[in-house]
């Protein structure tokens, strides 16, 4: 058995203090794009299809690498995996700045798309510094590393006064010191302590898989391609948006852009906090619910209408303006970053031991959603010639995840009281040819084998 060594509140803060500035280095350069792509658009004039590939081709690379830098820092412990990432991306970065070609534009943002799988590996080393009932909370500040995509859309004016193969070359540079600097300042995780001090092995590569052939993993895995995905798409392709449907000037298109990355960052860490509180399905439950009364009034287009009035046509327009657009993004991004940490809550206390794997899954499906939503919200623009039809796209994906948790819900609660199966679908239909349910037998022994509880959380399927 292996055991574990004496941690101090000043270890776990500095584990998760350095663990944070690491993850917003690698997602400022994981979503550079969303403000150097628009130059590199203009210069290679590629149409919105092909720009949003470009910013979505290091998303791809990010999210596929997930899985498989998770289950590397389940093995190896994350505080290694995540510094060489970090070191990885930093070079593409570099790289990037001598690129010429489209394909090589594309080759490079494929290579620097490995920053966003360091997700993966920090999820890991923080999980292991606390224990059960703080993980939302913990995770949840990790998780405001997204910050650092609202870092990126303000350096829209650095790129203005100095190009963008400035703007690559100063963030290869900062990320590459990050890593260092993360390297020399942290300690490898209690759990890969112990391992070490013991000569116990890390588990099987089959033992790291076996939770993800449970429907459970995926369906959180489908909720985050929403809460994140979706995220990281509208922070790529809001510059872009605002530039089309408003007509502004990239520096200004960057900074609103930020109303939307910024909260969606900040306010991670108080998602993890309500988990913690309040249960993770009860903040899972409000964060779709606002989401979609968003999407769909972002969704509305520009419309103009002629209404036959009683002295003659009516005519009037409705439209949103930006002040209130950039309000919405706003609430829209605050409750997605509540999200985000809410389906993280889930994840170390159903599968303590698989957090790296499990975790990986379910970032890779949210970044596959990151990578395939600019596409998507490029090739709806270039065919429908509506910009709102992004908000389109979105209102279907959160109502269809809400559906989908609702009835998951459901089950479970008709499969652990069995009391409920008999009921009506509506209280008004009590006693028209519906027998009472009848009250459950007692069962004195379930209380000893009971598992422990925990808000919020849906049981496994």
């Amino acid at each position: 058995m292996l055991q574990q060594p004496i941690i101090t509140e000043g270890q776990r803060r500095q584990a998760l203090g350095m663990s944070t500035i690491a993850f917003t280095a690698c997602f400022a350069v994981w979503t550079i794009f969303s403000i150097i792509g628009i130059r590199i658009q203009k210069e290679l004039g590629l149409n919105d299809t092909e720009f949003g590939l470009l910013i979505g081709t290091p998303i791809l690379t990010g999210a596929i690498s997930r899985l498989f830098i998770g289950i590397l820092a389940d093995r190896f412990g994350g505080r290694k995996v995540m510094a060489l990432v970090m070191l990885t991306a930093a070079a593409a970065a570099f790289l990037l700045s001598y690129a010429h070609s489209y394909v090589q534009f594309l080759v490079a943002a494929l290579f620097m798309g490995v920053a966003g799988g360091s997700f993966a590996a920090g999820v890991a080393y923080v999980a292991r510094w606390y224990p059960r009932e703080r993980t939302g909370t913990a995770l949840g500040i990790f998780g405001m590393g997204t910050l650092g995509a609202a870092i990126t859309n303000s350096a829209s004016f650095l790129m203005v006064a100095l190009g963008w193969v400035a703007v690559a070359r100063i963030w290869a540079a900062a990320l590459a010191l990050v890593a260092v600097s993360f390297y020399l300042f942290t300690k490898d995780d209690p759990l890969s302590v112990s391992r070490r001090g013991s000569d116990a092995k890390g588990p099987s590569f089959a033992a790291q898989l076996a939770p993800l052939a449970k429907l459970q993993v995926w369906r959180f895995a489908i909720y985050y391609a929403f809460v994140f995905g979706a995220f990281v798409a509208l922070a790529l392709w809001l510059p872009r948006y605002y530039i089309g449907a408003y007509g502004m000037k990239v520096g200004m298109a960057g900074m609103l852009a930020t109303a939307f990355s910024l909260p969606g960052s900040v306010f991670r860490a108080v998602g993890g906090w309500l988990s913690d509180r309040f249960g993770a399905r009860t903040v899972m439950y409000w964060t779709f619910g606002v989401s979609a009364l968003a999407t769909f009034l972002l969704s509305y287009p520009t419309t103009h209408y002629v209404v036959q009035g009683i002295k003659g046509p009516v005519e009037f327009t409705l439209a949103m303006g930006i002040v209130p657009f950039a309000m919405l993004t706003f609430v829209l991004g605050m409750f997605m970053s509540f999200g985000m940490a809410a389906v993280y809550k889930h994840i170390p206390v159903y599968y303590p031991d698989n957090v790296g794997s499990v975790g990986g899954l379910v970032g890779m499906i949210g970044g596959v959603g990151g990578f395939a939503l600019p596409i998507a919200f490029g090739a709806m623009a270039d065919l429908t010639g509506v910009w709102t039809s992004c908000f389109m796209l979105l209102f279907a994906l959160v109502s269809g995840a809400m559906l989908w948790m609702h009835l998951a819900v459901r089950r479970m609660e008709r499969r652990n009281v069995p009391g409920l199966r008999g009921l009506p679908e509506l209280p008004e239909m009590e006693g028209l040819g519906v027998a009472p349910p009848a009250p459950p037998e007692p069962r004195a022994s379930v209380q000893a084998t009971r598992p422990p509880f925990h808000p919020g959380l849906v049981a496994a399927e």
